[in-house]
C-alpha cells in the first residue's frame, strides 16, 4: 500500500548542478526512487542537452530557468562558491533544499543571511535528531564521510590519547575530482598509475573534519593525505588513531564500532578489510578495525570504504531528503 502511494503521489524535486558527476547520480537515484520524481534538471553550459541517467532520458534547463518553485525539495550540485546563493533562492522559493557543496558546512560556513546562521550537518549516523524539521542541510564531503564515520565511535567515547595527531590516508576514483576536463585527469596520465595530492594537510575537506572533531571534543591533530586511484569511484581510508588506554587483551577491537552503529543500515562493520568492490554503487560505509602490533603508544588501524558517488554524495543527499520528507530512511537506496 505505502508503495502504492508513492507511485501515485509522487514529490517532485529538482536538481541543480544537474550535469557533474554528482548531479546526474542524484538524477539517476531520483527517477528510480519510488517516491520521488524529477521536476527538472539545471545546467551551465550543457543546458539544453539531453542525458540518459538512470533508466530515463533528463533534458537540463539553464539555471536561470529552473522553476525553484516547483520543487518540494531542490538538491545543488553547484560547484563550490557558487551554491550558497541558489540555495538560499530556492530556499526563498519555498523549498526544502540539500546543497552537496561545501559552501554550508561546518567549517566553511558562508550562509546567506536568508538561512539564518549555521544549518545541520547532514551526516544522519552522526546527527540524525538536527535534521528533523530542518528546511535546509549541508551534505558532507565524500572523504569526511568516510573518515568521520570510521572515528565517531572513538571520538565520541573519549579513547582517543589528548593530544595525538590521527593520520589519515585516503585514495579517492577520478569522479571525485569532478565532471570538467583537466589533464592531469586523461586516461593516460590516471590508469596504471597512483599518486598524492592536495599534500601539505590543507585539502578543503579538513575544515569540516575538524568542526566535528571539535564538536566531539577531541583534543587532537588530523593530518590527511588524498590520493588519486586509476579507478571511476569509491573511496578507500586508511586511519591511525592513538589510544588514551589499550584495549584489553581479548577483547575485540571493532567491538565499539558493532554496538555504536547497531541497527544503522547504511553502516557495516567486517571482519573482513574493505574493498572498493564492496561497496560501489551502494549507499554504504563498511568499516574495520585492527590492532596495530609493535608500538610504544597503544594505537587502532580504522580503514573504511564508501562509494564517493553515493555514500560521499548523491546517495547521501536522498537520504537527507528522506529525512526531511519524512520518508523512510533507507527508500530508494541501493543497500
Amino acid at each position: 500500500m505505502q508503495e502504492y502511494a508513492f507511485r501515485v503521489h509522487k514529490i517532485p524535486v529538482g536538481v541543480l548542478g544537474a550535469s557533474g558527476y554528482a548531479g546526474r547520480e542524484l538524477c539517476a537515484i531520483v527517477n528510480s526512487h519510488p517516491g520521488l520524481e524529477l521536476a527538472f534538471a539545471s545546467a551551465g553550459s550543457q543546458a539544453g542537452q539531453t542525458a540518459r541517467l538512470g533508466d530515463r532520458d533528463v533534458t537540463f534547463v539553464a539555471s536561470d530557468d529552473a522553476p525553484l518553485d516547483r520543487a518540494e525539495l531542490v538538491f545543488s550540485a553547484l560547484p563550490h562558491g557558487a551554491s550558497a546563493l541558489w540555495v538560499a533562492r530556492a530556499h526563498s522559493a519555498g523549498a526544502r533544499v540539500v546543497d552537496l557543496s561545501t559552501d554550508l558546512r561546518p567549517g566553511n560556513d558562508v550562509s546567506p543571511a536568508a538561512l539564518g546562521g549555521r544549518v545541520p550537518y547532514g551526516l544522519p549516523e552522526a546527527l540524525r535528531a538536527g535534521l528533523d524539521g530542518a528546511s535546509v542541510v549541508a551534505n558532507p564531503g565524500c572523504y569526511p564521510t568516510a573518515i568521520l564515520l570510521a572515528l565517531q565511535p572513538l571520538a565520541v567515547s573519549g579513547r582517543v590519547l589528548a593530544g595525538a595527531t590521527i593520520n589519515i590516508a585516503a585514495a579517492s576514483g577520478v569522479t571525485g575530482a569532478g565532471y570538467s576536463a583537466k589533464p592531469e585527469l586523461l586516461f593516460g596520465e590516471v590508469t596504471e598509475n597512483y599518486r598524492p595530492y592536495g599534500v601539505g594537510n590543507e585539502h578543503r575537506h579538513l575544515n569540516e573534519m575538524r568542526a566535528m572533531m571539535d564538536d566531539w571534543k577531541v583534543d587532537a591533530d588530523l593530518i590527511f593525505t588524498p590520493h588519486l586511484l586509476p579507478v571511476a569511484r569509491g573511496i578507500l581510508a586508511t586511519i591511525t588513531v592513538p589510544l588514551a588506554e589499550p584495549l584489553a587483551e581479548g577483547v575485540d577491537p571493532a567491538g565499539l564500532w558493532r554496538e555504536f552503529y547497531a541497527g544503522e543500515p547504511f553502516v557495516e562493520i567486517t571482519d573482513a578489510l574493505p574493498e572498493l568492490r564492496d561497496v560501489v554503487r551502494r549507499n554504504v560505509v563498511r568499516i574495520a578495525v585492527r590492532r596495530a602490533a609493535h608500538l610504544r603508544t597503544p594505537t587502532l588501524i580504522v580503514i573504511a570504504a564508501i562509494d564517493n558517488l553515493v555514500k560521499g554524495a548523491a546517495g547521501q543527499a536522498v537520504q537527507n531528503a528522506n529525512i526531511l520528507l519524512g520518508l523512510p530512511e533507507p527508500t530508494g537506496l541501493a543497500l
